[in-house]
């Protein structure tokens, strides 16, 4: 192959059924979903200097400012009495005529209020909500964050940002981005500066929020595709729902990117090394704690938290063990990890999903994958490139490659 030689070019291999669906594409063509899914795939050139999964994961560090993308949230109550709360979703909206000067309105108007503001973020009017319904036909897509991220997130505002960029046509359909597609994201409790008002945190399980988001969306936009994407433990809690919703899902399709699939093994692997143990456990651990921290007051209600024990906590298998265990009822952090596995869910999966892993990664262990399962399930395709670490498939440049089949895929509009 041309370029074969070029350095950082990662292999790019491809799982799925032997017997896939076939789908009807925009051009009215039909294909089966794994050709689809290759001729629409592009060869894989990552960052040379950046030549293993660490370096990969590392560079995510470095906070570049990534592309600007300017949201709208509105706070939701939950509709299911057994997760009683508060959530934020926040919309992708066009951007300002004067950026320098943005502000929009930072009282939130159902009471809830926030901690802090992410960048580019102001609150709908009841107003302007309320007259979101429409029967427009613009594609929407639904994210899903990873560990304790928000819409903030710089992986997921570079997969925004070609989707939203205003077109004549986009434009011409209304909506709120004025580009060829719509989306908004699902922020789990606690996050991207939201507030929490009971003792339910999100886990790796909590597919009620999004089930919740998506009925609406349905409900809002009746002519419009919805689809699913979801990143790193998003990545698993939307395959979760997915499967669990099976052939009655609402979404068209959905995508899943560095899913850690089978939490057990994901975590056994993290443990087994030191830099596994001792940076990213460590890692996510202090994330998670810091989350805590900023709503203790509201999650210590429940009297099974030890805030005592919690301050202890340093790693992500000991933030489990003592908040996670602890407030849903698993006896240890072994049994949380395999209740909330998406590994086993995803046999269950009826909507055309996409599976985006990088075998290097180093936390979403590419052990974890269920490439038999997969196999079993002509709904899935898994593309897997032999680089990119988590999150990061760094280009020379700083763009990342996956967003280039996510985006490629989305302009054929499947199925």
């Amino acid at each position: 192959m041309a370029w074969s030689w070029y350095p950082g070019r990662c292999t790019t291999t491809f799982t799925h059924s032997d017997e896939p669906i076939i789908l009807e594409t925009k051009s009215g063509l039909k294909r089966a979903f794994p050709e689809l899914v290759k001729d629409t795939t592009p060869d894989c050139y990552l960052n040379p200097l950046l030549f293993n999964g660490h370096l990969q994961t590392a560079w995510t560090a470095t906070k570049a400012d990534g592309p600007p993308i300017y949201y709208k949230r509105r706070v939701f109550s939950a509709e299911d009495s057994n997760f009683a709360g508060h959530f934020t979703v926040d919309f992708a909206t066009q951007p300002p005529d004067d950026p320098a000067t943005y502000e929009g309105l930072q009282e939130d108007p159902t009471g809830i209020g926030h901690l802090r503001f992410p960048p580019r973020t102001s609150y709908f009017s009841d107003k302007e909500f309320d007259n979101l319904a429409s029967d427009d036909t613009k594609p929407l897509l639904i994210t899903l964050h990873g560990l304790s991220g928000g819409s903030y997130e710089v992986y997921l505002r570079h997969v925004l940002a070609p989707l939203i960029a205003e077109t004549p046509e986009g434009r011409k359909a209304g909506g709120l981005s004025g580009g060829n597609w719509e989306a908004l994201v699902v922020n789990s409790r606690g996050c991207a500066g939201s507030k929490i008002t009971t003792s339910v945190l999100y886990n790796a399980r909590a597919t009620w929020d999004v089930r919740q988001v998506v009925k609406w969306a349905r409900k809002t936009w009746p002519n419009r595709p919805i689809f699913g994407i979801g990143y790193s433990l998003g990545a698993n809690i939307l395959t979760n729902y997915v499967g669990e919703e099976a052939d009655k899902c609402l979404l068209s399709a959905a995508v899943i990117v560095s899913n850690p699939w089978n939490l057990d093994v994901s975590s056994k692997t993290l443990k087994r090394t030191w830099i596994g143990l001792n940076v990213y456990s460590k890692a996510m651990g202090a994330s998670l704690r810091k989350v805590f921290e900023k709503h203790q007051d509201e999650l210590l209600k429940n009297t099974n938290l030890s805030l005592e024990d919690i301050q202890k906590v340093k790693y992500l298998h000991e933030f489990d063990r003592e908040v996670q265990c602890k407030t849903w009822g698993y006896p240890t952090e072994d049994s949380y990890y395999k209740d909330a596995s998406s590994a086993d869910t995803v046999l269950a999966v009826r909507i055309p999903t996409l599976c985006l892993h990088a075998t290097d990664d180093p936390i979403a262990s590419d052990e974890a994958v269920p490439y038999s399962e997969i196999r079993q399930n002509p709904y899935v395709v898994l593309c897997a490139t032999n680089g990119g670490g988590h999150l990061s498939w760094f280009e020379w440049g700083g763009g990342r490659w996956h967003t280039r089949p996510v985006s490629t895929l989305s302009a054929s509009q499947f199925p």
